[in-house]
Order: structure tokens, then C-alpha cells, then sequence
């Protein structure tokens, strides 16, 4: 058994060097560069290797099955009615397809991005208006993996006035880093979209959190793709309405997003970390 406990400890650290303790900046530029080469032929053979690698890359449900380019293809859009949203009127819906990291009440104003790693509301949303909300309110963290789809929607109707984006660096998000690097998600590229309701005693915030070969966001509600060479303003006007389930954007690869919701709302009881949740299921309902 200890010989079992030391080989994965060892595949660990290999993992965690090779995804972080390299030059991560240049490395995902690079990759954002070439993920865009349009070539039906190379997008076959990258596709081809990096199912060799992860056996859960389907894509049957995808809309288009031929790519002209990686990049095409981690953005893919579904089919029609692939996606059912729960569209009762007290439910908040993920919004996006992930696995299900640490969730929970918010204590001290803090969340955890894994067991024993709390961090500060502060160092993740600067803004204290928008973190006040969620004292002793919810938190759930939705990971995205490099093979699923990787657009978001919105969890429930809502308006968006303003996006706020920070830069920062991008540390692979997988639970190895996550149980290492502390305050992992207040380093890393990310947005924070605080959704405008019409319950004015309730409150709902997505933060996208961007990760190594993938810090690109595109929001559908700014003409700017916010990545690593963006060097406009961090806080960006705009005017969205979204229904539940409605389109906001996508990331280029896989990354996290954190789902911020006021104490008037309680998780559901079936939700476990590392379940796989689709986008449109319910997490949290209404309570008040």
C-alpha cells in the first residue's frame, strides 16, 4: 500500500511540474497561435493524438463534426436540444459543463478552492460592493476540462452592465495545483460579471477564471476577446439581457468558473465534488 501511495505521489509532482513550472505565459500564447492555423489536415492529427491522451473527447453532440482548426474546435457549438435547461423559476442552473469542485456556505468571507485551501473574498473580487453580497452567502466551483464543451450560458435570467477583468498569471487549475499553489484563482487571469437581477434581495456572480493554454475569454457582450495581449481597460461597459440557458461566451480549452450566490438560496442535495454536471442542471434553489 505505501509503494501504491508513493507512485502516485510521484505521478503528482511529474504532473504538477509539467503543467506549472514552465514558461507558462509564453507557452499559452503559443498555443493560442497555433490552435488558430486553419488546416483540416494538421486539426485531424492533433485530434487524432490528443484522444490518445484523453479518452472523453466526443464529439457527437458537437453541431459540426470537421474542423478547420483546433481552435474551432474548442469552441464547438452542440446540437439543437442537446442541452436541457431546468427552467423552474427557483432553481439557479450551471452554466456551463464541468466537474464539481468545493462548494459551500461562505464563512468569514472566505471560500475554499480545495480542502484545507481557503482564500479571501478580497484577493478574488476586488470590488467590496459586489463581495458584501455574499457574506455568509454560497459558493460552488465548476471546472471545465480541456475535452468538454467549453461555452457558458447564463444560470438565470439576468442583465449584465459591466465586465471586470484582471490580469494575472495562469496556473494550471487542475486539483494537483489546486492543493498546492495557495489562493490559486486570486492569481490567474479572470472576469467578474455580477448579473443584475430583478429580486433586489437577491444576488448572483459568475467569475470565469482563465488557466495555462487557455487564458481567452470572449464575452459576447464586449467586441474585445480579453487574453493575455489584451491592454485595454479592466473594467468594460456593456448592456446584455440574458434568458436562462441564453449564450454569454466561451473559453478557448477548458478552464473554471465560480458561481457566487447570496444566502437566500441552499445547494441541492444531490450535488458531490467530482460529479459531472451538465450545463443547464440545477444547483442551487431559491429559499425565500
Amino acid at each position: 500500500m505505501s509503494s501504491i501511495i508513493r507512485k502516485l505521489g510521484q505521478q503528482e509532482q511529474l504532473n504538477f511540474l509539467l503543467t506549472n513550472r514552465i514558461p507558462r505565459r509564453y507557452l499559452t500564447i503559443l498555443m493560442g497561435t497555433i490552435s488558430r492555423i486553419k488546416s483540416p489536415l494538421l486539426t485531424k492529427a492533433i485530434l487524432a493524438l490528443w484522444r490518445r491522451f484523453a479518452d472523453d473527447l466526443n464529439l457527437e453532440e458537437s453541431k459540426q463534426q470537421q474542423f478547420e482548426s483546433l481552435h474551432d474546435c474548442f469552441i464547438r457549438e452542440l446540437k439543437p436540444g442537446a442541452r436541457s435547461i431546468d427552467m423552474a423559476n427557483d432553481l439557479i442552473v450551471s452554466p456551463c459543463d464541468a466537474i464539481i469542485g468545493e462548494f459551500g456556505s461562505i464563512k468569514h468571507m472566505q471560500a475554499y478552492q480545495a480542502k484545507g485551501y481557503p482564500y479571501e473574498l478580497a484577493e478574488l473580487i476586488p470590488d467590496r460592493n459586489i463581495r458584501n453580497k455574499y457574506r455568509n452567502g454560497r459558493y460552488i466551483t465548476l471546472r471545465l476540462k480541456s475535452t468538454m464543451y467549453h461555452r457558458f450560458h447564463a444560470p438565470v435570467d439576468c442583465h449584465v452592465n459591466q465586465v471586470n477583468y484582471i490580469s494575472g498569471d495562469t496556473w494550471n487549475v487542475n486539483p494537483i495545483a489546486l492543493k498546492r499553489i495557495e489562493a490559486l484563482y486570486c492569481k490567474n487571469e479572470r472576469a467578474i460579471l455580477d448579473l443584475q437581477l430583478t429580486q433586489q434581495n437577491k444576488a448572483i456572480t459568475l467569475v470565469p477564471v482563465a488557466a495555462i493554454l487557455v487564458a481567452s475569454m470572449k464575452f459576447h457582450c464586449l467586441e474585445q476577446t480579453l487574453d493575455l495581449k489584451y491592454k485595454g481597460a479592466n473594467k468594460l461597459s456593456c448592456s446584455a439581457n440574458y434568458s436562462k440557458g441564453d449564450e454569454m461566451g466561451y473559453f478557448q480549452h477548458g478552464s473554471t468558473i465560480i458561481l457566487f450566490a447570496s444566502e437566500n438560496y441552499q445547494f441541492l442535495p444531490s450535488l458531490r465534488v467530482g460529479q459531472t454536471i451538465r450545463m443547464g442542471q440545477a444547483l442551487l434553489k431559491d429559499i425565500q
